[in-house]
């Protein structure tokens, strides 16, 4: 008989404006990985923890919110980096606390060390927890504690 506490489930992970850049776009800052690469090793965890992921990058904030109103009934949580509109978006900030899906949020530099004006997350009051400072990392270890949540 199956066991329901490992069943596979499905994350769907959002990556928000210039993270197509990842790789050249100042790597002191957000390290030298690409984008595929950091989605590469997501889908590798993944695996590891009997867990599908699906992925989108968007420089554009409606995408973004579109895909977070598709994932109700597809996805059992959302691992995001909202890029810059962390700071800024009320709509993505409204789209995850709509949907109710356990959200964590995650960034590759530590946000309160950067810029004042990055020290405020619009998303962070409505997300599970929130993971930053720890480069790539930061996504592998969002993901095992979305999962973990989702699993107890």
């Amino acid at each position: 008989m199956l066991d329901l506490t490992e069943r596979p489930i499905s994350i769907l992970v959002l990556h928000g404006p210039n993270l197509n850049l990842l790789g050249q776009r100042e790597p002191g800052i957000y390290g030298s990985l690409t984008l595929a690469e950091i989605n590469r090793s997501l889908e590798q965890e993944a695996e590891k923890l009997q867990a599908k992921v699906s992925h989108l990058q968007s420089n554009y904030e409606g995408a973004l919110v579109d895909a977070i109103h598709e994932a109700l009934g597809k996805h059992q949580g959302i691992l995001i980096n909202a890029g810059a509109y962390t700071h800024t978006s009320v709509a993505l900030r409204d789209a995850i606390a709509g949907v109710n899906l356990p959200t964590v949020e995650v960034h590759l530099s530590n946000i309160y060390r950067r810029e004042d004006f990055r020290h405020h997350s619009y998303i962070a009051p409505v997300v599970i927890g929130q993971i930053s400072g720890f480069g790539a990392q930061s996504y592998l270890l969002g993901l095992q504690a979305l999962v973990h949540y989702i699993r107890k």
